[in-house]
């Protein structure tokens, strides 16, 4: 065999489809620095070389040597990024060498089956994936999600928490500091330690919607953008942290994390895979908590007979669902649960397993979009879906569609940054580890201790919505009386109050003092200091906190006296809302909270 090689040679069966598709993809990431050759034109330059040698395996001539089946393939994949652990593997770790020949063997002797296999999983070319598209599309997804949370939760600052709110940030803010000294600047990161009345509330919120707009103009994981989106970043953590109660939602956390993942955006394959992983946990998470909290509706496969009716905002379409038999019902638990405990495994498989992972996912979320208001969280789980399709899924999606040709995002030229990548995936994966180490128990506490101090930016959380299934609705009626005897109550904008009231679609807004009193209704009010504030505000005639209101009684005038009274909810049956008109019926349970009024002092 000639010695003259100067690089390597990988020779294969040029007459076989499966070895043909692999080979064009090889050559995809090795570029130049391999020489491929189909054996039956191999003869005159390899004359040792025998045809059935090259029939039974691929072939590596390097200067070193010959390498026959699955050890030449580790070896050139050796210098290939991402793919060096094959060759590491096959140095130095007992039994894999015998472990991969066999493989190899298994696949080589049933070629056919392989490339039907192939074609199924990959398609009829397999390629190396690009992500520009996705890439973009996210980037203005994002910024496009960030305009809405920061509007959302603008339009309710002042009476949530503002000076004449139901919990003030400047006070909660002294209260930390009072408790921790300089430390609570760490324990909690926020803005608003340098400045904390109405207007820097005002001035980071709608600051936020103004470069939310500059980030739908901007081009994405450009500098520019990576700059709007560490300020973005920043804002939304300032107001996650001082909001307390009202800003604790499992959406506002994960808005972080994509949102600090945008910081470092690039269609690169190490990149991406912080959004998978990132898309796996937030569907799996929320499977594997419903198992783990033992609750018997999720094990009886009960849990949607309630889930329509028990929501905080139900949409139009619950009514409807709530009333569909049994069967169906449990059925759907059926399929939640291969939604979150199944699906999220594909999207780290092959390509087209991924599109099934992204597409079912993608599905799933507009069904809970149907069914229920749950403000931005669905959109973001939409947008994370994007990274499971490649720029030639989309490309063929708008020939299909007829809307031209869709134009992938220019290429990166730089080379990532490899050093800042190892940083953000250590990151990522020590919390990560902490994460898995919690549920389990088993977190030593010093390791716990730093894992919660970094917890509060938001970069890994923990997700599970309705780990256990509420089955009863209870619901908080606010009253207000001049005499103490005659009881008119303050109207929600969107919770169940006239019984006639049409179910909203709200979403992607987020009534978050609605949301709170959902909450509040499965507690007593000694567990919700809050409410108790609220009810002080107004007694006090706050106009903040009366604005959160869709209608207060007395034409807004100054209450003598509150109080709260619980009532069960159930939607009507079908015949019962021909009868009468109502979506809801309900039953009085009593006194929430007594009849209260300010001391007067003479």
């Amino acid at each position: 065999m000639p010695s003259e090689t100067t690089r390597p040679v990988l020779i294969f069966d040029g007459d076989c489809s499966f070895c043909r598709a692999w080979v064009d993809f090889w050559r995809s990431l090795t570029g130049d620095s391999l020489e491929y050759l189909p054996f039956q034109q191999a003869a005159e330059r390899f004359p040792d070389l025998s045809i059935e040698e090259c029939r039974k395996a691929v072939q590596l001539v390097t200067p070193e040597g010959r390498f026959p089946g699955a050890e030449g393939i580790c070896r050139f994949l050796a210098g290939v990024p991402g793919y060096g652990w094959l060759f590491w593997c096959h140095r130095f770790l007992p039994g894999f060498p015998a472990l991969a020949a066999l493989v190899y063997r298994f696949i080589a002797n049933h070629r056919s089956p392989a490339w039907r296999f192939t074609r199924a999983l990959w398609g009829s070319t397999v390629r190396l994936s690009t992500y520009n598209i996705a890439a973009e599309v996210f980037s203005r997804s994002l910024a496009l999600i960030y305009l809405i949370a920061f509007v959302s939760f603008g339009l309710q600052v002042r009476g949530l928490i503002g000076a004449e709110g139901i919990l003030p940030a400047r006070e909660f803010l002294n209260a930390v500091h009072r408790s921790l000294g300089s430390a609570g600047i760490w324990r909690l990161p926020t803005l608003f330690w340098w400045g904390n009345a109405d207007l820097t509330l005002l001035s980071i919120t709608w600051g936020g919607v103004a470069l939310s707009l500059v980030s739908l103009l901007t081009r994405a994981h450009s500098r520019w953008q990576r700059f709007v989106f560490i300020i973005l970043w920043l804002y939304y953590l300032s107001i996650v942290n001082a909001g307390q109660i009202f800003m604790g939602y499992q959406w506002d956390w994960l808005l972080l994390e994509a949102g600090f993942l945008a910081i470092f955006l690039q269609p690169v394959k190490s990149r991406i895979w912080l959004y998978r992983w990132l898309l796996f946990r937030l569907m799996f998470e929320s499977g594997l908590v419903k198992l783990l909290s033992h609750d018997p509706s999720w094990h009886s496969f009960t849990a949607l007979n309630f889930h329509y009716e028990t929501q905080p905002i139900p949409t139009p379409l619950a009514w409807y669902m709530h009333l569909l038999p049994d069967w169906f019902q449990k059925l759907s638990v059926g399929g939640v649960f291969a939604v979150e405990l199944v699906l999220p495994f594909l999207m780290f498989g092959p390509r087209r397993m991924k599109q099934v992972a992204g597409i079912a996912t993608i599905a799933f979320q507009c069904l809970i979009i149907a069914t229920g208001n749950y403000t931005f969280f669905n959109l973001l789980t939409i947008a994370l879906c994007l990274f499971l399709f490649d720029d030639s899924f989309f490309a063929r999606a708008g020939n299909r569609l007829s809307l031209g040709r869709l134009n992938a995002a220019p290429n990166v030229t730089t080379a990532p940054n490899r050093y800042v990548t190892a940083v953000i995936w250590s990151l990522v994966a020590f919390l990560s580890a902490v994460e898995v180490g919690n549920t389990a128990g088993k977190v030593p506490p010093a390791i716990e201790n730093i894992a919660s101090q970094i917890s509060q930016f938001g970069i890994v959380n923990h997700y599970g919505l309705f780990a256990v299934m509420t089955t009863e609705r209870m619901e908080i009626q606010v009253e207000a009386s001049q005499d103490g005897e005659r009881w008119e109550p303050y109207l929600f904008r969107y919770k169940p109050g006239p019984l006639s009231r049409r179910l909203p679609w709200v979403e992607p807004y987020q009534p978050r003092l609605d949301w709170q009193m959902w909450f509040a209704a499965l507690s007593r009010p000694q567990d919700n200091p809050w409410f108790i504030h609220m009810l002080v505000g107004l007694l006090r005639g706050s106009q903040p906190i009366g604005d959160l209101f869709e209608q207060r009684p007395y034409s807004g005038a100054l209450p003598k006296f509150v109080r709260a009274t619980i009532y069960e909810y159930h939607f009507t049956s079908w015949g019962e809302r021909q009868k009468t008109g109502n979506y809801w019926k309900r039953e009085i349970k009593g006194l929430y909270f007594p009849p209260a009024g300010l001391r007067t002092t003479q």
